[in-house]
């Protein structure tokens, strides 16, 4: 989804949806098909995020002097704030595209775009990856300044609106490239006409927020947190509301509804209230059920499926 043709394809897919009440049964490579890809629940995180960015993309649409304000989701591995931002981006190229003219070959439609900080990133490498994203031709001889210049002019060319930026914390200010790579951000948020949505691990308390570079980016990006669940939120249960959100999802022929609801606190201890550690367990739990032919999910099926380590780590029991 790094270039323009990857995240077209990946908006304009339909996406999994559960059986309907009288469709014909599926078979059991299209069930395993759907397990593997499953359903995008609507999180918090997710209803925060889509809130902040229609308000934000409004608030900068005739801001043309300084840097137009950002958000940055934050939080913990496995959190869900990969599944947060690309599915805010999808639903912003979707709204754009349905409104917008048919595009032509001369005045293609490009609202969205969306960039991986890559590893070690210098501000040259970074603003190679927005060049790539729209197929930007690029030759050796090119410095930073010029592929830096034919990125904000093709960008605003073809009216890009939202730049979603995954893997932040892979900057560092207090390195040298790093600190140009910051620089480079703050340059390209104030010459491209979009709104600049940010995620990483543990953003805010990284050297990103850090120093002279860091204060310009916290006084311009408002967080989100894109933390754990709880199991309880004063009257709410909003990881119980999560998981029973994705049982209704399943497409097993003999699950017996709410069993995963009861075992809500089981999960949250298994999960520690990860989105994506829950969103495996159950995946691949519907997978086993369809595989050893029992289509149900039990404990017993959870109790054998090994998670990802943080997971395992949070789960294992403490001695003294």
């Amino acid at each position: 989804m790094t270039t323009w043709q990857g995240w077209q394809h990946f908006a304009t897919t339909p996406s999994p949806t559960p059986p309907a009440p009288g469709d014909p049964p599926r078979s059991r490579e299209e069930r395993l098909a759907y397990h593997s890809a499953f359903v995008t629940v609507r999180t918090p995180a997710i209803d925060t995020l889509a809130t902040q960015v229609r308000t934000l993309m409004i608030l900068g649409r005739h801001q043309h002097t300084t840097a137009r304000p950002s958000l940055i989701l934050t939080g913990p591995a496995t959190a869900g704030k990969t599944t947060a931002l690309l599915t805010v981006g999808r639903t912003c190229h979707l709204a754009h595209t349905h409104r917008s003219p048919a595009p032509t070959p001369a005045h293609p439609h490009i609202p969205v775009a969306y960039v991986l900080v890559p590893p070690g990133a210098t501000s040259k490498t970074l603003v190679t990856e927005f060049a790539r994203y729209l197929g930007i031709p690029l030759t050796s001889r090119m410095t930073q300044a010029h592929i830096t210049d034919a990125v904000c002019h093709t960008y605003n060319q073809v009216g890009v609106r939202l730049v979603l930026i995954d893997e932040i914390h892979r900057l560092n200010p207090r390195t040298t490239t790093g600190s140009t790579a910051a620089d480079l951000l703050k340059d390209l948020t104030e010459r491209i006409k979009a709104t600049f949505v940010y995620a990483g691990i543990d953003v805010t308390t990284t050297a990103l927020f850090a120093g002279v570079r860091g204060t310009q980016l916290a006084g311009r990006a408002s967080p989100i947190d894109c933390g754990p669940l709880p199991a309880r939120l004063g009257t709410r249960r909003p990881f119980t509301d999560l998981i029973t959100d994705m049982e209704a999802a399943l497409d097993l022929t003999h699950h017996r509804p709410d069993t995963l609801t009861r075992l809500a606190p089981y999960l949250h201890q298994r999960t520690a209230g990860r989105i994506g550690s829950l969103a495996r367990l159950i995946r691949q739990a519907a997978i086993t059920a369809i595989c050893d032919e029992t289509e149900r999910i039990t404990k017993t099926t959870l109790d054998a499926i090994r998670l990802d380590h943080l997971a395992e780590q949070h789960n294992r029991p403490r001695t003294r």
